[in-house]
């Protein structure tokens, strides 16, 4: 049906792989270009902070898909080149290489880039033991740093720097965390939970320093390598590694340059397309608006990646795709689990099932009766429930949530007799 049709994915994150292989399943027999700037083969990114940190991973051991698997799937892969430019008007892409493809579809995964620390704009940037963390050769710059006693600064508090944090002490590494913000993980949890994190980290021996802004480093002579870094209350921390995770920017340079409509994210329509109908966006990079919150929303994570590109696979290959499912997230840290379902931003109170004094509560966030997110700690059962709870916006009777001899089950029958009878 599109044997002489040509596809194009800018991107081999795990957006773009999923996307090219989702094509080949849902039938798609055109040629398939996966374009993407890592000379290393596609990759998982999230056990980059943690089992490949702590040694427990291969490169291999993370690849997306075989070496192979792109052959058998005639699905033409090249790495180490990006794309220059998209001329709309005669359906091509110009890459670095020199090389110009047609296409007939194009589908932007372009993912995004560690937010930079504006202080480290100079020399401090560019030193070899300072790091952002992102791609595998970042990982393995700070994996063959973590020797015991050394001396790790840690900037910001979000999951990756506790991510790293955690790994770093497991290894016997001293670490250092600092955030600006009054608590670790505040843009995304209640401070419950913050607490709880800050808890599990200092009886680790992290020191956790929160309102503390860095405003600079020191430097050893040749320039070369970060020996300090400086904060604005005066405090120096020596440091034989730092690394910074304070956030993620999408990468909407190529579309902005194409002329396609960007706002904090490549602006896509329920079918994922562009305000160019022949291309589609989808994973980090692209701001959809979301049935489930009412709301236009990009989000950060894997599950969402894939998704999104089931999501292009299906429609381009004229099969149905699956409605919108809530958001979920997960981070590990030491032995705790923490999954995460739902965007909670707007809530008006909390509900916390269990004790945060054990890993092993949830954590519900609620707007009226609605629950917009809930955060669970080893409770895979209440999370699994919890996306159902969202994902079909129920109404749940805040009194019975606070009840733990009620269970989910008995709540989520509860809401749906409630919803037939209206």
């Amino acid at each position: 049906m599109n044997a002489n049709k040509n596809l194009v994915i800018v991107g081999a994150g795990h957006a773009g792989v999923e996307a090219a292989f989702g094509l080949r399943a849902n039938g798609w027999e055109g040629n398939i270009w996966l374009v993407g700037d890592a000379e290393v083969l596609p990759h998982h990114l999230p056990p980059l902070s943690k089992a490949y940190l702590a040694g427990r991973a291969t490169p291999e051991s993370l690849y997306l898909r075989t070496p192979d698997a792109y052959a058998a799937q005639n699905i033409q892969l090249l790495s180490g080149t990006k794309v220059t430019a998209i001329t709309r008007g005669r359906r091509q892409v110009s890459l670095s290489d020199g090389q110009v493809l047609d296409y007939e579809r194009l589908v932007l995964a372009t993912g995004g880039r560690p937010r930079l620390l504006p202080v480290a704009n100079g020399a401090a940037g560019k030193a070899a033991n300072f790091r952002y963390l992102r791609t595998l050769e970042d990982a393995e710059c700070i994996r063959q740093q973590l020797i015991p006693g050394n001396r790790l600064v840690v900037i910001g508090g979000g999951y990756v720097g506790l991510e790293v944090a955690a790994t770093a002490i497991k290894a016997n590494v001293q670490v250092t965390l600092l955030d600006t913000t009054d608590r670790v993980l505040a843009r995304v949890t209640a401070p419950p939970v913050s607490a709880f994190y800050e808890r599990l980290h200092r009886e680790a021996g992290v020191d956790i320093r929160t309102s503390t802004q860095v405003c600079g480093f020191e430097m050893s002579a040749d320039q070369q390598k970060v020996t300090a870094v400086l904060c604005e209350d005066g405090t120096r921390l020596a440091a034989d590694l730092v690394v910074a995770g304070i956030g993620l920017v999408p990468n909407c340079e190529l579309a902005s340059a194409a002329g396609l409509q960007v706002d904090n994210g490549i602006v896509v329509n329920e079918q994922m397309q562009t305000s160019d109908p022949v291309i589609m966006a989808i994973g980090d990079c692209a701001q959809f608006h979301s049935r489930i919150y009412g709301r236009w929303v990009r989000i950060e994570s894997v599950p969402n990646a894939l998704e999104q590109a089931r999501k292009v696979a299906a429609i381009v290959c004229g099969k149905p795709p699956r409605s919108e499912a809530a958001p979920w997230f997960w981070s590990d840290q030491y032995e705790v689990g923490l999954k995460m379902v739902g965007l909670s931003e707007g809530y008006d109170r909390i509900i916390i099932r269990g004790s945060l004094e054990q890993p092993n509560f949830s954590v519900f966030y609620l707007q009226g009766d609605r629950v917009l997110a809930v955060d669970t700690v080893n409770r895979p059962v209440e999370f699994n429930l919890s996306k159902q709870i969202i994902t079909d916006r129920l109404p749940v009777e805040p009194n019975l949530l606070d009840d733990e001899s009620v269970s989910l089950k008995e709540i989520i029958a509860a809401a749906n007799a409630e919803l037939n009878s209206a």
